[in-house]
């Protein structure tokens, strides 16, 4: 018994399958001519798209070396993988990743490329949006950055893609991402400051000289002027100093201690100078009052002149030595491969293409093709039993006529 009804049950699966192969038959012009009709659409479609080349160059980002922070979150082990995520340590990589995408970035591409008159676009803004819309990058896991740049011109998709290159590494060279490149920074704008103060005082001496006539006046009195300027350019030189260390260090830095004292002596012995001449009065050009008074001026300004000098010398001696250790800190971006110009296109896949549109529009005409079965049987069988019920009343009117 049961060996019949699985034997009725496969032939009623066999009768199902047989049913929608009939239906498919049935429908075989249509399902076959809406493919095709799809298929030469989508061709035509992908034809009249433009070939789209695309471009890649690979690089090797600096290699930054583990900071103080980091290495005493590493001897904490696992609660110091938890506070470095917390503190939102990230791979260095995404740095340069977002510094290519900068808007500094693609300002400069824009007007190197003509990417205005080349993508036909209005506004800047929207220059923008398309560059970064043909523009990819990606940080691999093996710590490498990749940089894709799409175009219809094949030269220059590589041209964009070096061009990502080049305008990174100006950036980085713009940037102070260091503590060594913070202090390069921080010196060199106080030598620009030295240096304007040095030719205001030296104009100054010159007009004077112009003036008065005098050359060099000799005595005691300069050499006092000198040795107080002196000890008042090392005095300014290690307040700037001091103003570098409180830009990465605090005041508990043995280093930062050292500079305070010897600051302290400084003031101290400069103290002593002034007071020391004309009876403590603070005043040192009162040594000086039995000169003349065009040579007072004159030594007054030559007193400028060698504070300025000496200042500019100890902040040109703090500027290079800041170069140094940011050269030595800083890293080098190494071009893995350069990006050159693709000798196939990327984009559009027409075979592709061709082939899913013309599934998909197959896979409609099916479905219409049952739907359209469906309807059918359902309005015969509809029609049949109308049919039946008019029969029986007609049956029904002639018994009772009898």
């Amino acid at each position: 018994m049961k060996a019949r009804q699985d034997q009725s049950q496969h032939e009623e699966e066999d009768i199902h399958i047989l049913d929608l192969l009939v239906v498919i038959a049935k429908y075989k012009k249509s399902i076959i001519g809406t493919t095709l009709v799809a298929a030469a659409l989508v061709a035509g479609i992908s034809m009249a798209m433009p070939n789209i080349y695309t471009a890649s160059a690979k690089i090797l980002p600096p290699q930054q070396s583990q900071s103080a922070a980091t290495m005493i979150l590493g001897q904490l082990g696992s609660l110091g993988g938890l506070a470095g995520n917390s503190l939102g340590i990230k791979n260095p990589a995404d740095i340069y990743v977002g510094m290519l995408g900068s808007r500094t970035v693609g300002d400069r591409l824009i007007k190197r490329f003509e990417l205005d008159r080349v993508y036909e676009t209005t506004f800047h803004s929207d220059t923008l949006k398309v560059l970064a819309g043909v523009s990819t990058f990606a940080a691999g896991k093996d710590g490498l950055i990749s940089i894709d740049v799409d175009d219809t011109d094949p030269k220059r998709a590589a041209g964009l893609a070096n061009g990502y290159v080049e305008e990174l590494q100006r950036l980085m060279s713009e940037l102070a991402l260091s503590d060594a490149a913070q202090r390069r920074v921080f010196f060199e704008q106080q030598l620009k400051q030295a240096k304007l103060n040095l030719a205001e005082s030296e104009v100054a001496l010159k007009k004077v000289q112009e003036k008065t006539g005098l050359i060099r006046p000799e005595g005691q009195a300069e050499v006092l002027i000198v040795a107080a300027a002196n000890l008042r350019a090392q005095i300014a030189a290690k307040e700037v100093q001091l103003g570098a260390m409180r830009t990465f260090a605090t005041g508990n830095n043995p280093e930062y201690i050292r500079l305070q004292e010897e600051l302290n002596g400084l003031r101290a012995q400069l103290s002593k100078a002034e007071t020391g001449v004309n009876a403590g009065k603070g005043d040192i050009g009162v040594a000086t009052s039995r000169m003349p008074e065009v040579g007072l001026e004159y030594v007054r300004k030559l007193r400028d002149v060698k504070y300025n000098e000496a200042i500019f010398e100890v902040l040109a001696k703090q500027f290079e030595i800041a170069k140094l250790d940011e050269a030595k800190d800083r890293g080098v971006l190494q071009i893995l491969d350069k990006a050159v110009e693709p000798d196939r296109k990327s984009k559009p896949k027409r075979t592709i293409m061709v082939f899913l549109g013309a599934l998909i529009a197959g896979f409609i005409a099916v479905c219409r093709a049952f739907y359209k079965e469906w309807k059918d049987g359902v309005a015969s069988r509809v029609g049949s039993q109308e049919h039946q019920r008019l029969m029986d009343l007609r049956k029904n009117l002639r018994w009772k006529s009898r």
